[in-house]
């Protein structure tokens, strides 16, 4: 298998040879040695999502669904786009990731039709013609203009699923009937095979990137640096990545949506943190990972989170309340933090007392699929009943009983954030924290590892530490 080259030169830069890095496949980037995706999974993803979208419209009375791709985003006084992203619940049908202007329509009876706009274009690279792989399971109609929704006229009731509404839509059609898209939400979180598979193959990818952003890190790389190398190894450009990577040396690491990259590197790289993912077909990884440049408190800190984290990701089974996960994923750290002699109380007091918050201030995790965190992670039924959070934990994405198909992120971490200390010393708790030993780790920033797993009907199935555990 080739992989880019990570040279160091001087000041502090690197160069990328990317020589012999190949990439196939029906819109995942893929080394040689990987499979294409099963096409026969693919078959019975289709045959559910038809299955449980027609459960779903004649519960809710509604004859038909239009599923709009999406259309570009213009920058203010300019013809410029910003990167598309398609509705998810378009690419929860159709592998069609760079496809503005398209429509996927489903009745209650005939097959889905998809209307694959195709433009002819010379500002552009227009879309590949659809393959057959995927095409053969809906009725296409190509169109050289994006689809005029006043020109359908619908068989009953339809609703339209689309980030916009759009202007003289046909009478009898509803934009986003919010129990409609909340009972599509509740089947999205037990994923297909497919669906799965998409997933391994994105972390598969992410993970090629990790290992060449580590080593841009051991090498002396910056920010900017780092972040080209793991975009290089990935075969992904940044637009393409499911969410913005977050790339952060020494104190950044602090910053829980990091969004700088420092084209210098600083006088002394002590750690590095990355949260970064990769896609597949639409779907996401997001991985996590952190590294000390020479070991150490922080690097032994590094261990025991990632000890922590795999208990956890191990107790991501079928029949828990991901709230009971999360809590305990704070009596976890807390206990680190205890045993570091960060802390000098009890964890369980620590967490009581809202002690841990102020070191671990975010959820322990939430669904992935065609969104990053992705849908009905904190509601119970169609109607939206909110599955309330535990007390003190405002950030929490998923307050969910895990169920077998769940795909959800396991992501613990401390850091050391200026704002949340200052509130802490200044509170009736400063002396349970050894505030020498938190000055002395403030210039690393933090900690967080997280990886994906799958829920099965027994155990857990860890995406993630099975692409870091294929050899590189």
């Amino acid at each position: 298998m080739h992989k880019p080259a990570i040279v160091a030169l001087a000041g502090g830069r690197i160069n990328l040879n990317l020589a012999g890095f190949a990439v196939t496949g029906p819109h995942c980037k893929k080394d040689m040695a990987m499979t294409f995706i099963n096409e026969a999974g693919y078959a019975d993803h289709v045959s559910h999502r038809l299955q449980a979208t027609r459960a779903s419209m004649a519960a809710e009375a509604v004859d038909e669904v239009w599923i709009h791709s999406g259309l570009p985003l213009h920058a203010f006084l300019d013809d410029y786009e910003y990167p598309y992203r398609p509705n998810p619940h378009f690419a929860a049908w159709l592998p069609l990731t760079s496809h503005p202007g398209c429509l996927l329509r489903i009745t209650s009876e005939d097959r889905p039709v998809l209307y694959f706009y195709q433009p002819v274009d010379y500002w552009h690279t227009p879309p590949a013609a659809p393959a057959d792989w995927w095409a053969r399971h809906f009725d296409v109609h190509v169109l050289q203009q994006p689809v005029d929704l006043s020109g359908l006229m619908p068989s009953g009731r339809a609703v339209l699923i689309a980030e916009r509404q759009p202007a003289g839509l046909p009478s009898g059609v509803e934009w986003n009937s919010e129990t409609l898209i909340n009972r599509l939400h509740l089947d999205r979180t037990v994923k297909t095979e497919y669906e799965i598979e998409c997933m391994v193959e994105a972390n598969r990818i992410a993970i090629r990137g990790h290992r060449a952003a580590e080593q841009a890190f051991h090498a002396g790389a910056s920010e900017l640096e780092i972040h080209l190398a793991y975009c290089a190894a990935a075969g992904q450009v940044e637009a393409a990545l499911p969410y913005g990577s977050i790339v952060g040396l020494n104190e950044h690491g602090a910053t829980l949506h990091y969004q700088g990259k420092d084209i210098r590197a600083p006088a002394e790289s002590r750690s590095f943190l990355i949260d970064a993912g990769a896609d597949c077909n639409g779907y996401a990884a997001d991985v996590t990972r952190t590294y000390s440049a020479n070991g150490g408190v922080f690097g032994d800190m590094i261990h025991a989170m990632d000890a922590v984290q795999r208990e956890l990701a191990d107790a991501a089974t079928a029949g828990t309340d991901y709230r009971e996960l999360h809590l305990s994923a704070h009596r976890a750290i807390a206990g680190c933090l205890v045993d570091f002699d960060v802390l000098r109380i009890a964890p369980d007091e620590a967490v009581e007392t809202g002690v841990s918050g102020h070191f671990f201030p975010h959820g322990l995790g939430h669904f992935i699929g065609t969104q990053v965190h992705d849908v009905a992670g904190l509601i119970a039924d169609q109607h939206g009943t909110p599955i309330p959070r535990p007390d003190g934990h405002p950030f929490l994405r998923l307050t969910r009983v895990l169920e077998a198909g769940n795909v959800l992120t396991i992501e613990p971490g401390f850091y050391f954030i200026e704002s949340l200390l200052a509130e802490l010393r200044a509170s009736e708790y400063a002396s349970a924290v050894n505030w020498t030993l938190v000055d002395a780790l403030k210039p690393y920033g933090g900690i967080r590892v997280e990886d994906d797993v799958v829920v099965l009907e027994q155990g857990v199935r860890n995406l993630t530490r099975e692409a870091f555990d294929r050899p590189a």
